[in-house]
């Protein structure tokens, strides 16, 4: 399946997901808004893995739209979740990377811990 015909399915989806009782299509569009910014800015990526962070920040962002209208003056369910899912995958490669390279004896040292 090419990339055309995946995001015509994807979209497909998403309309037939938004129509269902009790999901907010607000929140689900703005999700898969916000998740394809971040598939499209990942260029570099392999088509496989843009795929599955697609579906982790589409879910990522839907049920993070709550919570983010909670901490920032948003109205709308939709403009939190497009900022859920474009930012909470984002955020979260950010700190695994971190937590790669992440020297726990050093940090401990420096603060003066039980290995200083």
């Amino acid at each position: 399946m090419t990339e055309p015909a995946m995001a015509m399915a994807a979209a497909a989806s998403l309309g037939v997901a938004a129509s269902l009782p009790g999901v907010d299509g607000n929140a689900l569009i703005g999700a898969f808004a916000g998740a394809t910014l971040f598939v499209v800015s990942s260029k570099e990526l392999p088509i496989w893995r843009r795929l599955a962070y697609l579906g982790v920040s589409i879910a990522l962002g839907y049920l993070a739209a709550p919570e983010v209208m909670r901490w920032l003056p948003l109205q709308a369910s939709g403009v939190a979740a497009f900022l859920g899912a474009a930012l909470g995958v984002t955020l979260t490669l950010g700190l695994l990377e971190r937590g790669r390279t992440f020297d726990l004896d050093a940090w401990l040292r420096s603060r003066g811990g039980p290995h200083a």
